[in-house]
């Protein structure tokens, strides 16, 4: 599958460089975006090695600036401008009147045409905190693109029109650190440049598992999320593959990963097998041609992710691991507080899961297969610790024990220490026999601190013989209350309760397809998900010779 077009851009942010910096980074991170920034607000003489530009405040523009401008995108250009204060007028050009500014708020906004390309796979409601201009067009030619409710009256926050063969949008849109905006702004780019989405990926599923396990839920993102089209599944199982058939009609099926391999209509692979089978799997998938998503943990050693990681570059594919709980609304809310440093500087993380229950008989349980029990949940803990604390660890301890569930080979209780070279300290502990849970999340920082205790719900159902029966959500899948607490300046303590964001379908694969149709930036690299593995394995060799330290530089 091509990657996509590159695409040349002019950034010129004149006096509003630093107000747009959390923007720039974003397009930054785009590689195929060729982005050239400029503190200027001055056209130059060489538009014409552009394909968009993109203007803040143009409010200087001379009018024979206004001219090279029309002159530009009339012969197919693009340009984008973002709209802010002090401009009271637009130039003429971008086809747009100016409404009243009123203060910041959160703003419901929703695409004029939710079909268009910049609407693929985003909510059909986005809430932005934003300060609100309403844009009026200025003939027929100009077209809402963002539209939001005021006063009863749908009013237009970004506007597009046509001039020759180029476009123009503008908008005034501020929310240059929200990642929805950013992400918006990508697409605009895009369609400013011409680009169209790259046709749909075929998906193909390598293990199935009992019924309702992860290929199935894998399966029914690859149907519901656009730009992924189901195409194929694969298992060992005879009896799996006839339930595959059952639960996706129409579906191919195959016994081997090289008859998938060879499926000219699979784009992309899910590997849905046990942790032992990653590496191997997906070398072969990669070598043919395929893009590879992992199920967490990516492999189980250093070595594997360095082999799997030079596949994918020899062979141009993308190879990530599906670490889902990076959208769990707790950890999304301890990262949004951290980014808006409501507990100061962070410095040390506690975080647990468990209880006291017998392991499964599964192979989640057998250390051969799972790389034992750090790796099962483990994958995701310090996945999230290394994203909320991302500096160079310098050195890893891992501990278990072995005391109570003997017909199982994974250990009954895993911990593991990190220590980053800045100072900072996190702790993972998993335990199987611990008849108290600790609190999920303990975090201090040098003005506050996070604590989250489990949130235990109960469902009730009638039942004719005993009136009701009651069956226990499990704890790891509602979402835990979290409480911050931080000292005000006048010298007291302040408690809240942290919100959590709204859940999503499938924010993984909508992603996923984000990346591999439009060029977005991937949210799980593979380089991540092999930095979340070198902790993992260093962890179990350093229990491995009693807790000493492992020395670590990723």
């Amino acid at each position: 599958m091509p990657s996509p077009e590159p695409v040349r851009v002019l950034f010129l942010s004149g006096k509003e460089a630093h107000a747009v910096e959390p923007l720039q980074s974003y397009l930054k991170a785009i590689h195929h975006l060729q982005v050239e920034f400029r503190q200027t607000s001055r056209l130059s003489s060489n538009l014409g090695d552009f394909r968009v530009l993109v203007l803040v405040n143009p409010a200087s523009l001379s009018p024979s600036e206004q001219e090279q401008l029309r002159t530009f995108v009339e012969d197919g250009g693009g340009c984008l401008g973002l709209i802010g204060p002090p401009m009271e007028s637009l130039p003429a050009f971008f086809g747009a009147r100016l409404g009243h500014p009123s203060p910041s708020m959160e703003l419901r906004l929703n695409f004029a045409d939710p079909k268009h390309p910049i609407a693929q796979r985003l909510p059909p409601e986005l809430c932005l905190y934003d300060r609100f201009q309403p844009l009026e067009p200025s003939d027929e030619r100009s077209h809402p693109a963002l539209v939001t409710m005021w006063h009863y009256q749908k009013v237009a926050v970004a506007l597009l029109r046509e001039e020759g063969k180029g476009r123009v949008c503008c908008t005034t849109l501020q929310a240059v650190k929200e990642p929805l905006f950013q992400q918006i702004v990508y697409r605009l780019i895009r369609h400013l440049a011409g680009l169209r989405e790259l046709p749909a990926l075929g998906v193909g599923i390598l293990g199935y598992g009992p019924h309702g396990s992860m290929g199935c839920l894998h399966g029914r993102a690859a149907q519901e999320v656009p730009g992924l089209k189901l195409r194929a599944f694969c298992d060992l199982s005879p009896e799996r593959l006839s339930q595959c058939r059952e639960d996706f009609p129409g579906c191919r099926t195959y016994q081997t990963a090289s008859e998938l391999a060879h499926d000219p209509e699979v784009d992309a692979v899910i590997v849905a097998t046990p942790p032992n089978t990653h590496a191997a799997l997906a070398l072969e998938l990669l070598r043919a041609g395929k893009h590879v998503i992992c199920e967490k943990p990516m492999c189980l050693t250093k070595e594997e992710t360095e082999a799997m990681i030079q596949a994918a570059e020899e062979n141009n594919r993308v190879l990530s691991c599906y670490q889902n709980r990076r959208w769990d609304g707790d950890y999304l809310a301890i990262q949004q507080a951290l980014q808006d440093e409501m507990v100061g500087e962070p410095f040390y993380l506690e975080t647990f899961v468990g209880d006291f229950n017998h392991p499964c008989h599964y192979w989640h349980s057998h250390r051969p297969i799972s790389g034992d029990a750090v790796y099962d949940w483990g994958a995701h803990y310090v996945d999230w610790i290394l994203n909320l604390f991302p500096g160079p660890i310098a050195a890893v301890i891992g501990t278990l024990h072995k005391r109570v569930w003997h017909d199982v080979t994974n250990a009954d209780q895993v911990r593991v220490q990190i220590r980053f070279a800045d100072g900072r300290e996190a702790e993972f502990l998993h335990s199987d026999v611990a008849a108290l849970r600790k609190p999920k999340w303990y975090l201090l920082g040098t003005e506050g601190a996070i604590v989250s205790q489990w949130n235990e719900l109960p469902v009730h159902q009638l039942d004719p013989i005993t009136y009701f029966r009651e069956e226990q959500i499990p704890v790891t899948e509602t979402p835990p209350l979290l409480t911050l607490r931080r000292r005000d300046p006048r010298g007291s303590m302040a408690v809240q309760q942290l919100s959590l964001p709204k859940p999503r379908r499938f924010p993984y694969h909508l992603n996923l397809a984000d990346h591999l149709l439009t060029g977005e930036p991937l949210a799980v690299s593979a380089h991540s998900a092999a930095r979340v593995v070198a902790v993992l394995e260093a962890a179990t060799r350093s229990a491995e010779k009693g807790g000493n330290p492992e020395l670590l530089r990723v």
